[in-house]
């Protein structure tokens, strides 16, 4: 893959982050499917799509159902891998591995854009958008995505609950998975990278994180954000924040299933 700029993501998503998502693909998509919806309701039949982050192609796949065609394009070589595979007899779907900072996008070359949680890490996120909307015809649509802040939210009480031995996944200067979090900052991302009409929504959807809390509590604690920060604590440090974790998922347990309801902003604009 050549054209990179992002440099320490594509690391991480060609490197544990990406082959933890890979090797877990159903899991990932049973903590975020729920969420397909509110982008699904955005594609048109006759739509070039363009699934930006699009990881291990599930809403790919089904964004090509609705459309005429869909594009997945990420970083990861190990999800892409998942991807392609799991869309072998999808004749209208196809796969790219690039920066979508620099990716060279076919001008005006898709009539709606949309991800699924993928565009929180971008090094330079105007520059990012701003080559999203190259990609646009005028009148071309975005819509996507991304976590809130997590105060007052089931995730926010789970991580809460280990604050005491890590820091929450985001850092100081709003970077991380909660990078979108804040819906003015995000409009004037989106502004300044050339969209309008930008509008954030809150919705909400089912996650479901493991069977029962010690699966949960595993599977979480491996997820790429929790993991970079629990590998650099000692071993006694660390299993206290595991066991914090795992108390905080008890009350979220069912009998078939650890379900927390999360939060999201879906954010739509377009190409003037």
């Amino acid at each position: 893959m050549t054209g990179i700029v992002n440099t320490a993501q594509a690391e991480a998503w060609n490197g544990y982050e990406g082959e933890h998502w890979a090797t877990h693909a159903d899991r990932y998509d049973a903590v975020n499917s729920g969420f397909n919806s509110f982008l699904l309701e955005q594609v048109d039949s006759g739509d070039r799509v363009l699934d930006i982050g699009c990881g291990n192609g599930q809403l790919t796949r089904l964004a090509a159902a609705r459309a005429r065609s869909a594009i997945g394009v990420d970083l990861s070589g190990p999800m892409l891998a998942t991807a392609r595979r799991r869309a072998a007899e999808v004749p209208n779907v196809t796969f790219e591995q690039g920066d979508v900072q620099v990716h060279p996008f076919a001008e005006g070359g898709f009539d709606l854009a949309i991800s699924r949680f993928g565009v929180m890490f971008f090094a330079d996120p105007v520059a990012a958008f701003g080559n999203v909307r190259r990609a646009l015809p005028p009148g071309g649509r975005l819509a996507f995505l991304c976590m809130t802040a997590l105060s007052g939210t089931d995730l926010g009480r789970v991580f809460a609950a280990m604050a005491a031995y890590l820091p929450q996944p985001t850092g100081p200067d709003g970077s991380g998975p909660t990078s979108f979090a804040d819906p003015d900052r995000t409009r004037a991302v989106l502004t300044e990278a050339g969209f309008e009409d930008v509008v954030c929504t809150r919705v909400e959807a089912g996650q479901v994180w493991g069977r029962d809390v010690p699966d949960a509590a595993r599977f979480m604690a491996d997820w790429g954000p929790v993991r970079h920060h629990l590998d650099r604590l000692d071993s006694a440090t660390a299993t206290k924040a595991t066991d914090a974790l795992a108390e905080a998922l008890e009350p979220f347990a069912g009998p078939e299933a650890v379900r927390l309801r999360g939060t999201a902003w879906l954010v739509t604009g377009r190409r003037p």
